[in-house]
């Protein structure tokens, strides 16, 4: 049988249909006033009473109660029938107000259709409701959470925001080159050649591997250069400004002293030649080791007179050495070309096949071709040399690349050349003696053999060392041997040695000066301070000497170079690298001039580096990485306040479009939600409270903006408005808040509000909960503000969560800082230098100071009233770390899980690991060890842990009157009383303030009011010693309650209690137990 409701109430749902004027149930009708809300009351005394002696089974004619009184809610467990019904089975009709309803088609077909239902206490009547009591609101559920049907084949849905908030009656539709540049980089690019002797082929090799890395990292050089102005500082400026200060600082540190080790290292190959003279003439000092260390550091003092002198004499002194190199190279392959007969005892015959031939085979000697490579690569590491000296260059733009590819074509070929050519010419051994002529019928296989000598006695034995003193094996001044005049050759190599270590003690302290302006490492600024007319950085070289003379005192070439050539090879690596970033990171400011580049090609560059590395020197490439990473870590750390437009931030922004596109193609998911929550904050530094509260369960986890509504009814200032913006949001970043500020400038808070829910966020980073502070002030101050406030929950229409927190001190501190937060906010909050930060290319301000602190105040003399005190104190209470205590929860209603996943997400923070969570939640005296069992295994299929359960069996017991009478004093000067007055001037005053409380509806919702009294009075029985409380917030219907009314129950539920979250989901699964 089905039952049709009043009149009213049938016009009022769309879903009714009519019925037959014999089954309308007769019953009591409620009172018709002029303000009727077409609802039925909830159900009296008599009718629980009569609900209470139905018993648990079922006559053919069910529901026959429902006509006395109030029913089970249409929806409130609306039912998913997957078994067949018949195709004519008659729709259930119901009538619902704000709490109660009358249906009696929830369960039931009316018709002859095929359905199977079967009934024990969880589906009749009675357990059907909350908490014993006819109220649409569902109590947590196990069903609710299934993603398939029940075992009965139904599955549960729990009712729907709609079916809850909405109204009855509404109807849902669905430079040119300077001198010295080119000649740096080719005076810098030389090498050990003796060390290339090995093998004609593998030579070539080892310059072909040489070349290709430092022509991958020249066009990278080149395309970083021309990517627009090049400052001072060479590789350290082109890391940093491209990756940012982290990259750049850490390299910057260890390339500056590579090229001051890298003097040493220049000046002992110097002194190590000037040594071997001194022997040949029985000329030493003392002995070996410390003749180098003499000679090495009276050259170093030269050295640094003609730095300290300028650049003007630097670029003198390296046109004169690379005069004298160039005449020493053109004078090697002179003499190549010349036979000299009294040359041949040292193994030179000039060009012949036959040696060629002898020496493309490989004959390493104890050595192996990666450690020669090693030894050979520290010749290829100066083609940073010019771009170290960029600040000193015209046009670094134009000079860069082209003095950088041309010195590394240059030295390339001359390292060919050289390894050809003395391949071709020269014999591997030579005893330098004229008795070594052959004799006939001896047997003598040698290419030097043909020429009449037989060297065979040189031949080392077991891969020793050679017996002889001469050949290309064994004579470090072969390459004097074959010139035209061979002290030329050891003029080339003074030229050589003093050219390269003159270019590393100008660029070490050129780079190191351009670290310290940046301020990226403290205490070393003074060493940056320029002098003279060129900036030079005085300091910069004598600190440079130190080192350089420090590692002299070593005095041995070969442990210095391996450390030299990681240094330069990490450099080298992070530049390839950059090109590859800026390149993934598709920045349009992204432009270089120099087109000759790939990103692939740079990303191999870079790691070939990298592999270099290993092969020269695995412990030196460990240390060099353990060095940049620590620096890294410690700028990444000490976050300098610059900004460069690096391509960190390029691919960071260009990567969170790409995964927020990436988003928007993915469907929600239970497991993947996250609480993103629009909190209004107003100012962000005007309650802190909630912002630090919302921000334990966001962090980490989910979005958090904080929204601002600016109310104002004139055109805004957008300027101001921006800087507004700026200002906020540096300071949520200052004080470690992830928050984003989002102001909002409307003619009320209401309107303001509604923009945020709409405009806020980013595709599938936008919010979902709607953060809010509680009202305190709503019975002093306007009442139109209150109706402004309660209507901010129509983000519920948005299918929002909401939250309000309620502290006993209150939120807004906005008066303590004296800063109005309905103002146009003309205080400055925050400290901002809008002028540019030293390197003058900065794109946005660097805030240096906070004026704002963590607790702020009014002034240091003026002393704070106990109210304001106890407000501040309790503003900051969310920061401290909480002692044990406990969260409780006070789970009455099922929205979906969002009141049980807040605390869970607080708890699991460290400022609150050490509170437990306690889960309260309603029931029926008679079934309360039932619903204590059904709750904990919810919770342990939700994976959640508790400390104790507690069900309430009393939520419906009448409150105590002292709770009645405050809350009638509360809500009587918001009455209507409409009896007193004619029935227009009634109407009239309702409509001009639509928050006044009409009788009817005080006396529809009188159940719903005294359980808000009730469960405060409980709530301060069961957690009057919580940290935090989080509860079910009560909902009310669109259209059928008042602001005041609404107002008034809020109030009376969280009055006078700890920190109370009241939290109503938007009753979509949060939480889910599948995997």
């Amino acid at each position: 049988m089905s039952a049709s409701p009043p009149p009213a109430a049938a016009a009022s749902d769309h879903l009714s249909a009519p019925e037959p004027d014999a089954l309308k149930l007769s019953g009591p009708t409620p009172s018709q006033s002029r303000f009727q809300v077409d609802l039925v009351s909830e159900c009296g005394a008599e009718t629980a009473l009569a609900s209470e002696s139905s018993p648990p089974e079922y006559s053919a004619e069910p529901l026959r109660d429902a006509a006395s009184g109030g029913e089970e809610a249409k929806g409130r467990f609306r039912v998913v029938n997957f078994a067949a019904s018949s195709p004519d089975a008659a729709p259930a009709d119901s009538a619902q107000n704000g709490d109660t309803v009358m249906s009696d088609g929830s369960l039931h077909s009316s018709t002859g259709g095929q359905q199977h239902h079967h009934y024990d206490t969880h589906t009749n009547t009675y357990y059907l409701r909350t908490f014993g009591h006819n109220t649409i609101d569902a109590v947590p559920n196990i069903d609710f959470y299934r993603q398939t049907a029940a075992p009965l084949g139904e599955k549960l849905i729990r009712p729907t925001l709609s079916e809850l908030h909405d109204e009855l009656d509404k109807v849902r539709h669905t430079h040119g080159l300077r001198n010295g540049f080119v000649l740096n980089l080719i005076t810098m690019s030389r090498g050990d050649v003796h060390h290339l002797f090995i093998s004609t082929a593998y030579s070539c090799i080892i310059v072909i591997m040489a070349t290709v890395v430092t022509t991958i990292t020249g066009c990278s050089t080149s395309a970083i250069a021309t990517n627009g102005f090049v400052r001072g500082g060479g590789a350290y400026y082109l890391i940093s400004r491209s990756l940012g200060p982290e990259f750049g600082g850490s390299i910057g540190l260890i390339f500056a002293f590579a090229n001051a080790v890298a003097v040493a290292m220049y000046v002992v190959g110097f002194a190590e030649t000037v040594v071997e003279l001194l022997i040949n003439f029985d000329a030493l000092m003392l002995d070996q080791i410390n003749d180098v260390r003499i000679i090495g550091t009276i050259t170093v003092i030269l050295l640094l007179g003609i730095s300290v002198a300028g650049m003007e004499w630097e670029a003198k002194a390296q046109i004169f050495l690379l005069f004298i190199l160039v005449t020493a190279i053109f004078n090697y392959f002179i003499g190549t070309f010349i036979p000299v007969e009294s040359k041949e005892k040292f193994g030179f015959f000039s060009y012949d096949a036959s040696i060629l031939a002898d020496n493309f085979g490989p004959d390493f000697r104890g050595q192996t071709f990666f450690s020669v490579f090693s030894i050979f690569f520290p010749a290829a590491t100066g083609i940073l040399a010019g771009a170290n000296i960029s600040g000193d260059l015209a046009d670094p733009q134009m000079a860069i690349p082209k003095g950088t590819l041309l010195a590394i074509l240059i030295t390339g070929l001359v390292y060919m050349g050289v390894a050809i050519s003395a391949g071709a010419c020269i014999v591997r051994d030579a005893t330098g003696m004229e008795s070594n002529v052959t004799l006939s019928g001896l047997n003598c296989t040698d290419a030097a053999c043909k020429f009449g000598y037989d060297f065979t006695s040189c031949r080392p034995v077991g891969g020793g060392k050679s017996a002889c003193k001469f050949g290309l094996h064994n004579d470090f001044q072969v390459m004097s041997v074959v010139s035209g005049f061979g002290p030329l050759i050891t003029a080339g190599i003074f030229s050589a040695t003093l050219s390269s270590a003159l270019a590393s003690l100008v660029s070490a302290p050129k780079v190191f000066q351009a670290l310290c302006k940046d301020n990226i490492y403290p205490g070393i600024a003074v060493f940056g301070k320029g002098y003279g007319k060129n900036n030079e950085p005085l300091r910069g070289y004598l600190l440079t000497f130190g080192i350089a003379l420090a590692f002299i005192v070593i005095a041995e070439l070969n442990v210095i170079a391996p450390i030299i050539s990681n240094f330069f090879l990490a450099s080298y690596a992070l530049i390839n690298f950059s090109v590859f970033h800026a390149s993934l990171a598709n920045s349009p400011g992204w432009r270089p001039s120099f087109k000759y580049y790939n990103m692939w090609v740079s990303l191999a560059g870079a790691i070939l580096c990298c592999v270099v590395m290993f092969i020269i020197n695995w412990w030196a490439a460990l240390l060099t990485n353990v060095i940049v990473l620590s620096l890294y870590i410690y700028v990444s750390y000490k976050k300098p306040d610059v900004n460069w437009g690096s391509s960190t931030q390029a691919l960071t922004y260009h990567q969170a479009l790409t995964h927020s596109l990436q988003l928007c193609g993915v469907a929600d998911h239970i497991k993947t939600y996250r609480p993103q929550c629009l909190v209004m904050t107003g100012a962000p530094n005007s309650r802190p409270a909630l912002l630090h509260l919302v921000h334990a369960f966001t962090k980490n986890v989910g979005l958090m903006l904080c929204g601002h509504v600016r109310v104002s009814s004139r055109r805004p200032n957008f300027k101001e408005l921006n800087s507004d913006m700026l200002r906020y949001q540096r300071w949520l970043l200052n004080n470690s808040s992830k928050a984003f500020y989002t102001p909002v400038v409307a003619e009320d808070l209401r309107q303001g509000t509604q923009y945020l829910l709409q405009a806020a966020g980013l595709g599938r980073l936008r919010p979902n909960t709607l953060v809010l502070g509680f009202k305190n002030d709503w019975r002093i101050g306007d009442i139109k503000e209150v109706e402004t406030y309660i209507n901010l929950i129509d983000a519920f229409d948005f299918q929002y969560g909401v939250v309000i927190l309620r502290l006993r001190e209150g939120l807004d501190i906005s008066h303590i800082q004296g800063q109005d937060d309905s103002s146009a906010m003309k205080d400055v909050v925050v400290s901002v230098d809008m002028s540019k930060d030293s390197d003058g290319d900065s794109s946005r301000p660097s805030s240096k100071a906070t004026s704002v602190q963590n607790s702020p105040a009014r002034s240091p003399t003026v002393p704070l009233n106990v109210a304001d005190q106890r407000l501040l104190d309790a503003s900051q209470q969310f920061q401290q770390k909480q002692g044990k205590g406990t969260i409780d929860v006070w789970w009455l209603f099922d929205d979906g899980g969002l009141t049980l996943l807040i605390p869970y997400l607080i708890a699991n923070k460290k400022k609150w690991k050490d509170c437990k969570i306690r889960v309260f939640i309603g029931g029926k005296i008679n079934r309360i060890d039932h619903d204590r069992r059904a709750m904990a295994t919810l919770l342990s299929k939700f994976r959640i842990d508790f400390s104790d359960i507690t069900v309430l069996g009393d939520i419906n017991t009448k409150p105590k009157s002292e709770g009645l009478t405050e809350f009638a004093q509360m809500i009587e000067q918001y009455k209507l009383r409409e009896d007193d007055m004619e029935q227009e001037a009634a109407e009239k005053l309702k409509s001009e303030e639509p928050w006044r409380i009409t009788d009817n509806e005080l006396e529809l919702y009188k159940a719903k009011s005294n359980r808000q009294i009730r469960l405060n009075e409980l709530l301060k029985e069961h957690s009057s010693t919580a940290n935090l409380i989080v509860m079910s917030m009560p909902l009310a219907r669109k259209g059928a309650v008042s602001s005041a009314l609404y107002m008034a129950w809020l109030d009376t539920l969280s009055k006078d209690l700890p920190p109370i979250l009241l939290v109503r989901g938007n009753h979509q699964s949060v939480l889910t137990f599948y995997s």
